[in-house]
């Protein structure tokens, strides 16, 4: 039997992004920005503006050191047991990263094959079961079903079946087995 198929997002869902930024951010621009006071703001105007945010997101080794979010790591090797994994991100708009990312699951997610592995522009292209992906802009053209990973610019977005962490996004595909 075929299994079902999970594409799911990199940065904000496997890594933890916001964290990196809040302290790439704080320590380029002495402010005191904290995971609480993003909330429900949209990136450019949590990190002031979509230049600055570009600059961090540009910067050497930023993507390379990003922290693994919680539960991250052991959901997935559940996951596979049961589904084909797909790491999706959308690399290209900083192509500084694309090695990076590379290397970072190679570090974090070494059971994750290297042809399960798509850096890609836009991620309309993908055609898998299920999407798991923390931007309504990836969701709203999912061809399976999208499922909404919270992050702090998402918070108010409300037409995506949402998780707020890995061991919800386990049991909500665990679910349709």
């Amino acid at each position: 039997m075929k299994k079902k198929t999970i594409a799911i997002d990199m940065d904000g869902v496997l890594a933890d992004i916001e964290s990196q930024l809040i302290e790439h951010y704080n320590n380029a621009y002495g402010a005191n920005l904290t995971k609480e006071s993003i909330q429900g703001l949209s990136e450019e105007i949590a990190f002031g503006n979509r230049d600055l945010l570009r600059g961090i997101l540009n910067k050497d080794n930023f993507f390379r050191t990003l922290p693994v979010m919680p539960d991250a790591v052991e959901s997935l090797l559940a996951l596979q047991e049961n589904f084909e994994i797909f790491i999706v991100s959308a690399a290209t708009e900083f192509p500084v990263s694309l090695a990076e990312k590379v290397a970072w699951l190679g570090e974090h997610f070494p059971f994750i094959k290297w042809e399960n592995i798509v850096l890609c522009g836009s991620k309309r292209i993908i055609n898998t079961d299920y999407l798991i992906d923390d931007h309504c802009k990836n969701l709203d053209y999912c061809m399976g079903k999208p499922i909404m990973f919270k992050a702090f610019h998402n918070v108010n977005q409300t037409h995506h079946v949402r998780v707020n962490n890995w061991k919800e996004a386990v049991a909500v595909l665990n679910a349709t087995l």
